[in-house]
């Protein structure tokens, strides 16, 4: 049989890579080819064993896991075992396993795969451990396990390469256990108050929805262009107007644009539609859920996050953007007279926003360069103006307003809700007023035809919410970078086998 396969497109191998295909040939040469395994019958996993060691004292036990540890003694060696659970020691003697099993083991390798059974029993100082009867190897890991991991000068390679980070690294791991715990939290929240969870389309025929540009792909049977969702609002609240009260989505959201530490093109969103409810009640639904959520996978609403301590109890404050601002820099956007006047104003400061922006516009950007940065503790920014709002209902005492809130923590947007615009007519007004400014910058946008159709058979008062699961992950698992908390976050391709390509900091667009 020819050595191990190495092609012409196999990159260049470091010394110890080309040993252990080496090792792996000489196995396939004895017949013993690891990867012709196809089972192994585990009976137990690591945390297992310890949590329940006073009843498995003793008795026979079969694990299985990547090797990440190994002290060889004369006939004995310790090693460690990384299952999915966590570590355990195992002992190793040429007593139990026999001469050739033990000096096969002796050959392994720091990665390789191996199945263990053997005793539970205490080590002397007094570690859980598995006396080893009798060791298979499942596995030959070709790679070189780095030993620090967090250590290496190419600190992206942890996020191109997360199934080496999650192998060396426990606390990523436990990170993402704890995003499942949080997910799984937000669903039983929202069962537990009578919502239906839906799912709607990934691919839409229209450029249509939130003020962001999508991801384009073509339909070859139909010949058709399409767009990656960036939003799923619209089908939502369609269901709304066919008769579902309750309806929410935990989707994933394409977004064509730029990425940073809290921004990634593909991210997840969870999005909710009560009938017959306002924003007063979604924002007691928001304080209500950040509590139960944190309780249920913390343990506690006092969360610590960048040398902050988070308080989520209820009640958060709530402010009216208007009032932010004028806190935060003294501007009172009442007093424009014209759009050209807010315009001068942010001008004068410095603050860029379009030739074509209208107060509201102003506003929302006076907001973000004075307020929200400001923002620490859970706070509701209500009562946006209808300019930025274009599927929110209008304040019936102020219609330059509308029943918009936006939460932030930490200095972060974490979500945005409202009273639901059902008026069909003034959806529509606001609908072309989105496309023209859009096209005004060169965006292609449509009037989405059906949704309006929608509500003129009747959407029945509605409040809504969406919000970023990545970014409450963040949160509860005290994670600096959106990076941290996506087991594959968008990464710009190497540029070649080997070399290091620009992290995502290093791209100001991915447009």
């Amino acid at each position: 049989m020819a050595d191990y396969p190495v092609t012409p497109l196999t990159p260049p191998l470091s010394e110890q890579e080309i040993i252990r295909r080496q090792k792996l040939q000489g196995l396939i040469d004895a017949g013993q080819n690891p990867y012709e395994i196809t089972r192994y019958d585990v009976t137990h996993h690591s945390q297992e064993v310890i949590d329940n060691f006073a009843e498995l004292e003793g008795k026979e036990v079969s694990i299985a896991g990547r090797m990440m540890a190994r002290r060889v003694m004369g006939k004995a060696s310790f090693g460690s075992l990384l299952d999915g659970q966590g570590n355990i020691q195992i002992y190793v003697t040429r007593d139990n396993l026999g001469e050739d099993a033990y000096a096969a083991f002796k050959k392994y390798d720091i990665g390789d795969i191996l199945g263990v059974k053997g005793v539970a029993f205490l080590t002397k100082t007094g570690m859980v451990s598995i006396q080893v009867k009798e060791l298979t190897l499942l596995t030959k890991s070709l790679k070189v396990l780095p030993e620090k991991f967090h250590g290496l000068v190419d600190t992206d390679l942890r996020y191109r390469q997360r199934y080496v980070d999650t192998i060396v690294n426990p606390e990523v791991r436990d990170t993402f256990r704890k995003r499942s715990k949080i997910i799984a939290a937000v669903r039983e929240f929202l069962d537990g108050r009578g919502y239906l969870e839906v799912d709607t389309p990934v691919l839409h025929t229209l450029e249509i929805g939130a003020a962001a540009r999508p991801f384009r792909t073509h339909h070859n049977a139909l010949n058709l262009p399409m767009f990656l969702r960036i939003e799923t609002e619209l089908c939502l609240k369609r269901l709304i107007v066919g008769g579902f009260e309750r309806v929410y989505e935990v989707g994933r959201i394409f977004r064509n644009e730029g990425m940073d530490a809290t921004h990634n093109p593909e991210f997840t969103t969870v999005e909710t539609y009560e009938a017959y409810a306002d924003y007063n009640d979604i924002m007691e639904m928001v304080e209500q859920l950040y509590e139960f959520v944190a309780m249920k996978t913390l343990g506690t609403t006092d969360v610590q996050y960048q040398g902050q301590t988070i308080h989520l109890k209820a009640p958060w404050k709530r402010i009216t953007m208007a009032d932010a601002v004028k806190e935060a820099c003294g501007v009172d956007w009442t007093a424009w007279a014209s759009d050209e006047e807010a315009r001068k104003c942010c001008e004068e400061r410095d603050i860029y926003v379009e030739k074509t922006a209208k107060k509201g516009d102003c506003l929302a950007a006076l907001f973000d360069e004075y307020v929200e940065a400001s923002l620490v503790q859970p706070t509701f920014i209500i009562d946006y103006p209808v300019d930025i709002s274009p599927l929110a209902k209008r304040k019936p005492e102020d219609p330059t307003l509308t029943e918009r809130f936006e939460f932030f923590i930490n200095g972060h947007e974490m979500g945005n809700a409202f009273s639901e615009l059902n008026d069909p007519i003034d959806q529509r007004r606001r609908f072309e007023e989105q496309v023209a400014a859009r096209k005004a910058q060169g965006i292609n946008a449509e009037v989405d035809e059906d949704f309006v159709n929608a509500l003129e058979y009747g959407m029945p008062p509605t409040g809504g919410l969406g919000f970023g699961l990545d970014r409450l992950v963040m949160l509860l698992t005290d994670s600096p970078t959106i990076r941290d908390v996506l087991l594959f976050p968008t990464m710009k391709p190497m540029k070649e086998v080997g070399q290091k390509a620009d992290t995502p900091e290093d791209q100001a667009d991915n447009k």
